[in-house]
């Protein structure tokens, strides 16, 4: 999971948890690049587009499909729903912020068992 927004993350990261799921928090993209490259394994990024730091959640995804193309994408946004680039990013349902946690665990859990049948 990244985002930075800290009790949005703290609480959505703590329900997938209580979901089953192992759960890695990152707060900006290059957190989430350094976790990845560290070689945890990961299944499913879940980012907010408007992340602080150098790069947005869009360049993550970016970077996610040229490096890591087995992981799949879930992008969040509290602006503007946007169009074009992040639609072909995320591999689910573009979510907008506030979003149900039920409704993200669907999501996620939808995008780990694809990814499980592919692999």
């Amino acid at each position: 999971m990244v985002e930075d927004e800290t009790l949005t993350r703290l609480t959505a990261a703590d329900y997938l948890r209580d979901c089953g799921y192992r759960v890695l928090e990152a707060v900006t993209a290059n957190d989430a690049e350094r976790l990845l490259a560290a070689g945890e394994p990961v299944e499913v990024v879940f980012s907010d587009i408007d992340l602080g730091g150098e790069a947005d959640g869009l360049a993550l995804a970016r970077r996610i499909r040229e490096h890591h193309p087995d992981i799949r994408i879930l992008l969040v946004s509290g602006g503007q729903r946007p169009v074009g680039e992040s639609e072909r990013l995320s591999d689910g349902p573009f979510m907008t912020k506030p979003y149900s946690y039920v409704e993200l665990a669907v999501n996620i859990e939808a995008l780990v068992l694809a990814r499980r049948r592919r692999g």
